[in-house]
């Protein structure tokens, strides 16, 4: 199925049954202010049907989308001072954080070989509310095969996701067709010093004016 979900009154429109969907292990497609996203519920069970509609290794984890740095604390993740610093300067938006924490709460499949979790608070607007209703992260990989482009729009997604579509396993939803933006930035804030992993959305220079030290 896919569902509008461009306007508020779509969006408000969408969300009760975009709850329930997921609340039975189902997965998402959705548009991000990046790019198109697949995303599920932070369960063992979900990320593994996530991991197997991406064709991807089960060991490689997944980012969580939140809607707000309390929501990110209240699972348990930690922000030290580098990871404060740079969600105060750029949260919400195309910024992706790598955390420690989240030991008893979050599922061990999110993790890197750091440690740690990475995280980011959407600006998408449509997102931001779907994910505060849930009232819980929102698992996130981009909307593509492995060694493909992300799909722009939701009949590229359409095209490629087609069977898991048509047995109501995969529910899309249609924000438009994305311009050509890049990825989040992904800064890894598990050590003392921050590490920059992806130069993205978010240039390093810009990351440096706003927190100064404490970026990487």
């Amino acid at each position: 199925m896919i569902l509008p979900f461009r306007t508020p009154g779509e969006v408000a429109a969408a969300i009760p049954a975009i709850v329930d969907h997921l609340g039975k292990a189902g997965l998402l497609a959705y548009p991000t202010e990046t790019v198109y996203g697949l995303g599920s519920d932070p369960s063992a069970e979900s990320l593994a049907a996530l991991a197997a509609l991406k064709g991807r290794a089960q060991n490689k984890p997944f980012l969580l989308l939140v809607a707000s740095r309390t929501m990110a604390e209240q699972w348990g993740l930690v922000f030290s001072a580098s990871a404060r610093a740079l969600s105060n300067a750029f949260w919400p938006g195309p910024l992706t954080l790598v955390l420690r924490g989240g030991e008893g709460r979050l599922p061990d499949q999110l993790r890197g070989r750091e440690g740690g979790i990475a995280v980011r608070h959407t600006s998408h607007t449509g997102i931001a509310r779907l994910v505060a209703a849930l009232g819980r992260p929102l698992t996130s990989t981009s909307a593509n095969r492995p060694g493909q482009p992300p799909a722009p729009g939701p009949d590229r997604i359409a095209e490629a996701f087609h069977d898991a579509i048509e047995r109501g396993q995969l529910l899309v939803l249609d924000g438009g067709v994305l311009g050509n933006v890049p990825p989040s930035t992904l800064v890894d804030c598990t050590s003392a010093m921050p590490r920059l992993v992806r130069e993205g959305a978010i240039p390093r220079a810009e990351l440096r004016r706003a927190a100064g030290s404490l970026a990487p």
